[in-house]
């Protein structure tokens, strides 16, 4: 089996002139100095439309594309923008954090002047685009303009007949909104034109993609609000039941996500048709689907709506190899990383070796103190070949960061398996990322504030933490030849060379 290697890095973190990374040249720049350094894979977090909280794991759909990460360079070389509109656009003065209040007072008019003088509506890509994307595309537009209207507030809080989406009603708002539902549509159209083209440059160099979607979708989402049949709610589509995590030692009352929940009965009884359309989707859009919370498809934890803690939920049964079994027999075989992190039972290692998919080994969580047996699946020396090495992952500490928090007793632990006591503590992430690139799974992804040897001042992303995620960008001076030369030898040195 071939070995490879990869770099994690989200779009938001690409460096550029206008506030966040986005399809700019600086991507294009990007994907080039990732074939010099010898890497395989580009993984990225969902590219979806953030909601209030900035994650791209609560989106306003799971089809949609982020209107943030569209060119306005590109804008401004199709005309439809000056340069000096959006040099006076003020995104922020610090280069390495996203100002996200600044992105969505700024962003978005910028982006209606350029849909203004579009003359959209008579271009015919767009219109091809319009018809062969309706059957998500007119209920997330629909959506999003209703959502203005009603001044951002959860769709729960509509006026009922648009809440209930009665008839009259739909039609009623599709002629009132409907400038407004064609400028969603209008960046929409701009954002899937410019991801393609990126995508498509990466492969002729090649690059391949992993892209990320989360198990479960938000419950202010045009997919919830379009599709209730397909969640636990209840007549008035208010939730009975909702998405989380029970009580462990991070977190002693457990996570209360929000998520409606699916109705597995109801999807069984369509041949899953929902699930095979956003996967196949998802696989049109990325090389490899990286499928976020996997365990939740053997079981999922289920919490009553209007609990102020998870410790009220309790497990219920999940599809498990049925609904993968449906999806390939209906999509063929495709390429999918299970994210099995967390507590792994029995019988979700048992769905993910049954599914054939890769599942994820986390090197920061092998020096444990809690478990030091040499079976920890998270040890190098038991990672299995049909599997993705990762120092650690957007929701985990850097790995310098992670050196420094863990106890005494577990910095022993992982210098005795390094057999290393003398490196200087501020070079040991070299050492780590030597370890995950060496180990026996075909693939590894190391983040790109690991190969700087950043702190947890670059970290992504914190759980059950708001307001300080999701910013972290390179300003572009970080990406230097030096660095560039010695990934391409560690990757050549470990035999995961990109040969393409």
């Amino acid at each position: 089996m071939k070995r490879t290697a990869g770099i994690l890095l989200p779009i938001t973190s690409l460096p550029s002139k206008y506030g966040i990374g986005c399809f700019s040249k600086s991507a294009y720049d990007f994907v080039d100095w990732l074939k010099e350094a010898g890497q395989t894979y580009w993984q990225i977090l969902p590219l979806v439309p953030t909601s209030y909280g900035d994650s791209p794991y609560q989106s306003f759909s799971t089809f949609a594309g982020n209107p943030y990460f569209i060119s306005l360079e590109a804008l401004i070389e199709e005309g439809v923008l000056t340069q000096e509109e959006c040099d006076e656009a003020d995104f922020g003065d610090n280069a390495s954090s996203i100002d996200y209040e600044k992105m969505y007072k700024q962003r978005y008019p910028l982006l209606h002047k350029a849909y203004e003088r579009s003359n959209i509506s008579e271009n015919e890509n767009y219109q091809r685009f319009v018809n062969e994307n309706s059957w998500w595309l007119s209920d997330y537009a629909l959506f999003m303009a209703v959502k203005d209207r009603f001044g951002g507030v959860i769709w729960t809080q509509w006026a009922e007949d648009i809440r209930l989406r009665w008839g009259y009603s739909m039609d009623y708002y599709r002629r009132e909104l409907y400038f407004d539902i064609e400028f969603h549509q209008y960046m929409q159209f701009k954002f899937f034109e410019q991801w393609y083209a990126l995508k498509s440059y990466a492969n002729e160099k090649g690059i391949r993609i992993i892209g990320d979607i989360p198990i479960y979708v938000a419950m202010d989402s045009a997919d919830t609000w379009a599709h209730p049949e397909l969640f636990q709610l209840d007549g008035q589509n208010i939730p009975y039941a909702i998405a989380g995590c029970p009580p462990d030692g991070f977190a002693p009352e457990g996570q209360l996500w929000g998520n409606p929940l699916y109705r597995w009965d109801y999807h069984r009884g369509t041949g899953y048709d929902w699930w095979v359309s956003r996967l196949a989707y998802c696989f049109k859009m990325y090389d490899v689907v990286r499928i976020d919370h996997f365990r939740g498809f053997d079981e999922y934890f289920s919490i009553p709506y209007g609990a102020t803690t998870a410790r009220e939920g309790h497990w219920e049964k999940g599809p498990a190899i049925e609904l993968f079994r449906c999806i390939e027999n209906r999509l063929g075989w495709h390429e999918v990383i299970a994210e099995d992190l967390g507590y792994v039972t029995d019988s979700v290692r048992h769905l993910v070796q049954e599914s054939g998919f890769p599942g994820m080994k986390v090197l920061e969580f092998a020096f444990d103190s809690r478990d030091t047996g040499s079976a920890n699946d998270y040890l190098p020396h038991n990672y299995i070949e049909n599997s993705v090495a990762y120092t650690g992952t957007h929701d985990n500490e850097t790995i310098v960061g992670w050196f420094d928090s863990i106890t005494e007793e577990e910095r022993e632990l992982a210098r005795n398996y390094l057999c290393d006591h003398y490196t200087p503590k501020e070079l040991l992430y070299k050492s780590f990322i030597s370890l995950a690139m060496r180990s026996n799974s075909k693939t590894c992804i190391i983040p790109m504030q690991d190969y700087l040897g950043y702190d947890n001042s670059c970290r992504i992303n914190q759980p059950s933490t708001v307001g300080k995620n999701w910013k972290w960008r390179l300003t572009g001076k970080e990406l230097t030849d030096d660095l560039k030369q010695e990934i391409l030898a560690i990757t050549k040195r470990y035999g995961r060379m990109n040969w393409d």
